[in-house]
């Protein structure tokens, strides 16, 4: 792991012979007298320690087996390559874990008595514990890092290893990290650290998977959050971080190695959210891998008070690749959560349903489009699971949702028969109205190809209304189709069972009643949707699937026939 480290960045090297990422600078840093910082511990909890190794941060980092302590004769030849002839000392970190404190302490005074300048700062600032009594004391967790950052930015700045100690320690007293995990990680070779049941989480646990100090239900992330941040600042628990209206903080947020970025930026929403309420300035906000677990499902966060000397400490710069800077406005030094942007000319025109330029239907007819558009919507919302099912050959699974999604967005804008929410009375608007909610409510390539669809119906709906507009109707949303989407008549889509419909109505309807000329129509896209079942995919998700895996009908044709039943139905 660490030559693959070392291979990707080599601003950093290894120390031969050691479990040892050191500054690729070393031998010219330590000729400038300032204070070596080397921190380490048990692997696993990737990008610490060897990702912040660097200018800014870490002289060198130690790295023993997973989740165990480096011993002694690998800890000491990293002292003495960064301190032995260093005017400005070390400054020497340890995470507060029995066999980090055994093993760096026995390091420390090897060093000591061989003359080096040195000084060790034992982190621990977990806030999970409800009692000292019969523990260990405070485990240390995402502020490891941060104490890192802090001591690197000094070394650089040429602060003396005494204030180094100092300005470290008041931070470590004014810092705390609360855990959440939905899932326990895996030792390489012995299996998960510990079980969670179906629907629970554990609240507190350590960076190794140690248990926590309470089991509970998986809630939403808003309680999840409001659960942790109430438990780290309860003063009922004896390692609380006392947190008040008015305290401007840093907040670090830690990805425990299996959480979704998705995720992360919901919850740290929330936590912004959480101490925005309790009157709390969040001064920094620092997302991402920090400190993990291999690939544990949760998160970690950590509250530091800040100052002015530990502000600039974190602004510094570093040339470590794993701090996780944000992103702060140009020419600004502030983190505040910004409103959205108002810029003129992008939102969408209103659409005018009262215009008298559009043809516009009698009362009869406007009652039946009403009849057939809501009969359309309640097919679709029925058939969600059936078109579900199908779309899992080829697809994500959710043509079904998708088409209900938009079903019951027009089911909510329809409004009664009495009084329509929808211009049901003009055509060409109402067909506007409706990509609207394509485009809005559904999403994905559905929502964009029935937006396209509509979109051609609306422009061929202005001035005519008479049965043969509706061929037209149907062939030009096929060629919007064709033109955007890149599928032809034969590749297993959507397509297929319009291509039929349309071919069949536009024959049918030379000596057919309009409504006879749909009922053949219907049928057709009925039967051209079952022979997809039988098609190679040519286009859309279905494409990439192996041949042998498509025995199903495809959902999109499929879709199309339950629609145009339902409208046949309605005008029956």
């Amino acid at each position: 792991m660490l030559e693959g480290y070392v291979a990707v960045n080599p601003g950093v090297r290894l120390l031969r012979g050691h479990r040892v990422v050191i500054r690729a600078d070393v031998q010219e840093y330590v000729t400038t007298g300032k204070v070596a910082v080397v921190f380490g511990g048990g692997s696993g909890h990737e990008p610490m320690h060897t990702g912040f190794v660097g200018k800014g941060m870490l002289t060198a980092c130690v790295c023993g087996s997973v989740f165990a302590s480096p011993p002694p004769q690998e800890i000491l030849p990293a002292i003495r390559a960064v301190a032995k002839n260093n005017t400005g000392g070390c400054l020497l970190l340890v995470a507060n874990y029995t066999g980090d404190r055994l093993n760096f302490g026995l390091a420390f005074e090897k060093a000591r008595q061989e003359g080096i300048k040195i000084e060790m700062v034992t982190v621990a600032e977990d806030c999970a514990l409800t009692s000292h009594v019969n523990t260990a004391g405070r485990r240390a967790l995402v502020g490891q890092v941060a104490i890192s950052k802090i001591a690197g930015a000094l070394a650089e700045e040429g602060r003396t290893l005494a204030e180094i100690v100092n300005i470290t320690k008041d931070a470590l007293s004014n810092m705390g990290t609360i855990g959440l995990s939905l899932s326990a990680c895996s030792v390489p070779g012995s299996g998960p650290t510990f079980s969670l049941g179906e629907g629970q989480m554990e609240l507190g646990l350590g960076a190794h998977g140690e248990a926590g100090v309470r089991r509970m239900k998986v809630t939403s992330a808003k309680e999840a959050v409001k659960i942790m941040l109430d438990h780290m600042t309860s003063p009922a628990t004896s390692t609380h971080l006392r947190v008040e209206s008015g305290d401007k903080v840093a907040c670090f947020l830690n990805n425990l190695g299996g959480t979704t970025l998705l995720e992360m930026n919901i919850i740290a929403k929330e936590i912004i959210q959480y101490l925005d309420a309790r009157g709390v300035s969040v001064d920094r906000f620092y997302s991402g891998h920090i400190l993990t677990s291999l690939e544990m499902h949760g998160v970690s966060i950590m509250i530091m008070h800040l100052n002015d000397i530990l502000k600039q400490c974190l602004d510094a710069p570093t040339e470590v690749p794993h701090w996780p800077k944000p992103m702060l406005p140009r020419g600004s030094s502030d983190r505040k959560t910004p409103s959205p942007l108002d810029l003129p000319d992008v939102e969408n025109i209103a659409i005018d349903t009262t215009t008298k330029t559009n043809r516009c239907f009698g009362e009869a007819d406007a009652s039946r489009t009403y009849d057939a558009l809501k009969h359309a919507c309640e097919s679709l919302i029925s058939a969600e699971t059936r078109l579900n099912t199908l779309d899992t050959e080829g697809g994500d699974g959710d043509t079904g949702s998708t088409l209900a999604r938009g079903a019951r967005e027009i089911m909510k804008l329809l409004g009664t028969k009495n009084s329509p929410g929808l211009p049901v009375n003009n055509p060409s608007c109402l067909a506007l109205m409706l990509t609207s909610t394509a485009e809005n409510c559904m999403g994905g390539a559905s929502g964009a190809l029935y937006g396209l669809m509509f979109t051609a119906a609306a422009s061929c709906l202005c001035d005519d209304l008479s049965p043969r507009v509706w061929d037209t109707v149907l062939k030009e949303a096929i060629n919007i189709l064709k033109r955007y989407g890149g599928a032809e008549p034969g590749d297993r889509t959507m397509l297929d069972s319009l291509h039929a419909a349309s071919m069949t109505f536009s024959e049918r309807l030379q000596n057919m009643s309009p409504v006879d000329a749909y009922r053949e129509a219907v049928l057709a896209a009925e039967k051209a949707a079952c022979e997809t079942a039988k098609m190679s995919a040519r286009a859309g998700r279905a494409s990439y699937v192996n041949p042998d895996l498509l025995t199903q009908p495809d959902p999109g044709a499929v879709g199309v026939t339950i629609w145009m039943r339902a409208v046949l139905d309605s005008i029956q």
